[in-house]
């Protein structure tokens, strides 16, 4: 089944080093094409290469952010769809 998708380009914008060292070390995102209020992300700075080791995005790095849905046969949109009224 084909994918939605759309590629976002971004920086990481700072590491954050955990409170406690039982949680995961993270990584700050700025996606360049996000409104305001909704650019920053934080993930796990624990990412796996194309070999499978493990990796660590670097403060200042350019990065892809990519957007993907699965469009299932039921949820294709019709031109002459009505919503219900409430």
């Amino acid at each position: 089944m084909k994918r939605a998708h759309k590629t976002l380009r971004a920086k990481v914008r700072k590491i954050i080093k955990p409170a406690h060292p039982t949680q995961p070390e993270k990584a700050e995102i700025s996606i360049d094409e996000a409104d305001d209020l909704y650019r920053e992300i934080r993930i796990e700075n624990r990412l796996m290469d194309e070999k499978g080791k493990e990796a660590r995005l670097k403060q200042g790095a350019e990065v892809e952010v990519q957007i993907e849905a699965i469009r299932k046969p039921q949820e294709a949109r019709h031109e002459n769809a009505t919503l219900p009224l409430l």
